[in-house]
């Protein structure tokens, strides 16, 4: 996967290494470049609110020496695509809160057949009879997603899984752009108390989601 014209990507990588003297060594590389996925030629931001395209692309990568052009096997987004890769990624990002919260055709709607649409065009969840009906206030905050029951070790246990209300309701109705801008907006005003008084464990992500677990009666 290339991003960009070839050489241009920046990149830092680090490697870890205990040798028999030293305590520790560091192992880093690392590549300046250029590429910043923005929309070409000054062209506006890409709408995500946008249906997804299938676009077919030729599978290669263009390498330019002094002299020479060569094609090498990968897949390249060149900077006419950044639009459209941009789309890409913040559908896959939706699709994949939508799964989180339940699955089924609310998920459905960012994906193309390639993507597997078709998985979820239907309300079909293991163990689980109605999506996305539970509603959970947890630490204050309003959250809409699905209750899961199963057994660990022999304990039976409750989970819950879910999105903010209102983030939710953004991406149920395909504002994706919407979203974006209020998640933006609550950056560093997610609790990060690891328990609540009906939960056993409880982790509120970035992205507005929650898991919750706890212990159920027989």
């Amino acid at each position: 996967m290339h991003i960009g014209p070839y050489g241009t990507v920046p990149y830092l990588l680090i490697g870890t290494e205990i040798p028999k003297r030293e305590s520790l060594a560091l192992h880093i590389l690392e590549a300046p470049g250029t590429t910043v996925l923005r929309p070409f030629g000054g062209a506006p931001e890409a709408d995500l609110d946008l249906a997804l395209s299938q676009e077919n692309r030729v599978a290669d990568v263009v390498r330019h020496a002094e002299r020479e052009r060569t094609a090498v096997p990968g897949f390249q987004v060149l900077p006419e695509s950044f639009s459209w890769f941009s789309i890409v990624l913040a559908r896959a990002e939706a699709a994949t809160l939508t799964a989180f919260t339940g699955g089924g055709k609310p998920t459905a709607h960012y994906l193309t057949k390639e993507q597997g649409r078709r998985h979820f065009q239907y309300d079909v969840h293991a163990n689980t009879d109605r999506l996305r009906d539970a509603e959970h206030r947890i630490h204050d905050i309003d959250f809409l997603g699905t209750d899961h029951v199963y057994r660990l070790n022999g304990t039976r246990v409750g989970a819950f899984s879910g999105l903010k209300e209102s983030l939710y309701a953004h991406l149920h109705h395909g504002r994706v752009n919407e979203y974006r801008r209020e998640v933006h907006d609550l950056r560093g005003q997610w609790p990060d108390r690891s328990t609540s008084e009906q939960w056993s464990a409880v982790s509120i992500r970035a992205d507005g989601t929650v898991l919750a677990i706890r212990l159920r009666d027989e």
